[in-house]
């Protein structure tokens, strides 16, 4: 047993993360599971099993396997993937099973030296403020010890993928994508939609060509995230071969990533606007939009097009989540790459979104390339977005927070601000319709500032000028601190 001290122990926007063998421990996962456990028994009948599942990472599948123990002391049948496996997959396992909800070990997109854990609801979705709330409130009086295994008989391995697979393709027009007999390139980077996206591509007709497909448990060197370099071979694949496009996942397969036939690498906001005008110009859907504080705003332009509604949701996909529970949602997404759709589970899916690439260049005929185009001209763009990243400490977030809460800015760049908005972070409208948003990451010892505007040589000056703010703030707020000598 270890001190009482539950103060590293928190849930951001998608459970808790730490680092392996400093603050995520055995001890810490014994800790939060009981916590999970306790906060069950609350909601659901033992009756209903839970399930329990984890990515690729380092001990993942260790730290699974005891918080399976620690839920079989307490009583429950625990379902146990019997490899690691995608986080939309074990979700939609979670309702289908009629389950009390599922621990998924992942740290998603990460470095290597993350794990994590998140609780994921009988609904499908992330855990919900309240939820995660209840879990927190018991940390302090989970005991941290190692379970006892007397109870192995209430702990059975399973396998979701037949089951996620077979339902994804009930989503997608699956002989159209057969008929277009399209050149795909995979790249799992050592992410558990390895043997679920090559083999619903290939169940699609696609003719594919795989990269990293074993487990990794540091990614090969780099970090399980869809974009930059990460995806430098992929592009290169796709080049060489005149492929029709690439595609990647994150680390625990709820995020994507795409290539075009050009070899571009397409953001999750181009993504999204490509697939809201496939989802209602070649299926027919309808129904609102939904869209963090982070992603464009030229969706909301598409949702003026098409007269759909718009919501604007806190960053997380726990409130697209939570909204598409609510409301009919033909699209939900974010800037960071998770998205779902209508008929789908509450839940971001990597796999789907790169199926329904391949199913929207089925479906017209013309090259990823020629969609993209037709996809941003149509919702008014181009727009160009940029984020800055900047690594500091609780304190110096804080700062920075306050003083752009307390005194925000008159203009950005000689930009005039209109606006101050506060739903999360701090967002700020320009009168030229650009809009700057400054949010502490929930999961990393990051502050983001994102950005969006017309110009490219507005958004260099935009950005520019945010990153002279920013350590301006954080030299004076140094300044404050630093003891006189």
């Amino acid at each position: 047993m270890v001190a009482n001290d539950t103060s590293q122990i928190f849930f951001g926007t998608d459970g808790w993360r730490g680092i392996i063998a400093d603050d995520f421990t055995f001890a810490n996962v014994c800790r939060v599971t009981r916590s999970i456990a306790h906060y069950l028994e609350t909601a659901y009948s033992k009756a209903q099993p839970v399930l329990v599942a984890y990515d690729t990472r380092f001990l993942a599948d260790q730290f699974a396997q005891t918080a399976a123990e620690v839920l079989a002391e307490a009583g429950w049948t625990v379902k146990l993937a019997e490899r690691d496996c995608p986080t939309p997959a074990i979700a939609y396992s979670a309702k289908s099973l009629n389950s009390a909800g599922a621990l998924m070990f992942t740290a998603s997109h990460n470095p290597a030296v993350y794990c994590g854990i998140k609780y994921i609801p009988d609904y499908a979705g992330p855990a919900t403020s309240n939820i995660t709330d209840a879990i927190v409130a018991q940390l302090n009086r989970a005991s941290t010890h190692s379970p006892s295994s007397d109870r192995a008989n209430q702990i059975s391995t399973f396998d979701p993928k037949p089951d996620y697979l077979q339902f994804l393709y009930t989503l997608l027009d699956v002989e159209r994508i057969r008929k277009a007999n399209l050149k795909v390139k995979y790249d799992a980077l050592f992410s558990t939609s390895r043997g679920y996206l090559d083999v619903a591509l290939n169940h699609c007709g696609c003719h594919i060509e795989t990269f990293h497909m074993q487990r990794d448990v540091l990614f090969g060197g780099g970090i399980p995230e869809p974009k930059g370099k990460q995806l430098a071979g992929l592009v290169k694949a796709v080049q060489q071969d005149k492929a029709s496009l690439g595609v990647a996942t994150d680390g625990d397969s709820d995020r994507f990533g795409i290539v075009d036939d050009q070899g571009n690498i397409l953001t999750p906001n181009t993504i999204l606007l490509l697939l809201t005008r496939h989802l209602i110009e070649h299926k027919g859907k309808t129904g609102a939009i939904a869209r963090t504080v982070a992603t464009t705003h030229l969706l909301d332009n598409l949702a003026l097009k098409y007269g759909l509604e718009l919501y604007e949701t806190p960053v997380g996909f726990k409130h697209i989540g939570e909204k598409m529970r609510t409301a009919n949602v033909l699209i939900g997404g974010e800037e960071s790459g998770g998205l779902s759709i209508t008929g789908h589970i509450p839940e971001k899916d990597g796999v789907l979104a790169a199926l329904l690439v391949v199913e929207a260049i089925a479906y017209a005929s013309k090259p990823l390339s020629q969609l993209v185009e037709e996809a941003i001209a149509y919702a008014g763009g181009p727009r160009y977005e940029h984020r800055l990243d900047f690594r500091l400490s609780n304190s110096h977030k804080a700062a920075l927070m306050n003083t752009f809460s307390e005194n925000p800015p008159t203009d950005i760049a000689g930009i005039k601000v209109r606006q101050t908005g506060r739903k999360d972070g701090i967002k700020l409208y320009l009168e030229d319709n650009s809009w700057v948003l400054l949010r502490p990451s929930g999961t990393e010892p990051l502050m983001r500032v994102y950005l969006e505007t017309d110009d490219l040589e507005k958004q260099i000056s935009i950005a520019a000028h945010l990153e002279r703010e920013v350590r301006q703030i954080l030299s004076l707020a140094e300044g404050k601190t630093r003891k006189p000598t």
